[in-house]
């Protein structure tokens, strides 16, 4: 099922994000509506960092991988990055309350719940063997008006891969390099 990752140099997938957001005009208990997001609004004319990884409330995504990149988002943005996402195949509902458990407030979640820009990233695996069907490899990008100028992909990008390895997608890596390219 695995097909060959995005390289460097190319275009984001083409796809829209189906998203909650918060609207107090409809009150109540559920404030909030759905907003399709597309990539383009998301990456043109913007500097961005995306993390991709495997689900919400699992382990080294909840410990580590997620709230690594939200201590480190104010020197993401002193780097000149203008907005940082996570991206899981989870829905909309599940991001959010990950976010709020985390108390994730700068880092933006981004829903992939079809696995349509996990897939077009040549990054959706399959994890039967832990009964969590299709989900994301881990890794993270740069991305510049569109196309990946950096990608840094966790070895061994395979279904049949029985680890789950987190040692480039971390925010330290992604630090370093962007403060290696500024230098």
């Amino acid at each position: 099922m695995v097909q060959q990752p995005l390289k460097e140099e190319v275009h984001v997938p083409e796809v829209v994000f189906k998203t909650r957001v918060r609207d107090e005009s409809i009150g109540g208990d559920n404030p909030y509506r759905w907003q399709d997001v597309t990539s383009a609004e998301i990456f043109s004319g913007k500097k961005v960092v995306v993390f991709g990884l495997p689900g919400a409330f699992t382990p080294t995504c909840s410990s580590t991988h997620a709230p690594g990149y939200e201590k480190a988002y104010d020197d993401f943005k002193a780097h000149g990055v203008d907005e940082v996402y996570c991206v899981s195949v989870n829905d909309a509902f599940v991001m959010k309350q990950w976010a709020d458990k985390l108390g994730i407030t700068k880092v933006k979640m981004l829903p992939d719940g079809n696995a349509a820009f996990t897939r077009g990233m040549g990054m959706l695996v399959k994890k039967e063997n832990l009964g969590f069907g299709e989900r994301s490899w881990r890794y993270s990008m740069l991305v510049e008006d569109g196309i990946i100028k950096k990608l840094f992909i966790e070895p061994g990008l395979s279904d049949d891969y029985p680890d789950d390895p987190f040692e480039v997608s971390d925010a330290d890596t992604m630090l370093a390099y962007l403060k290696g390219s500024a230098a």
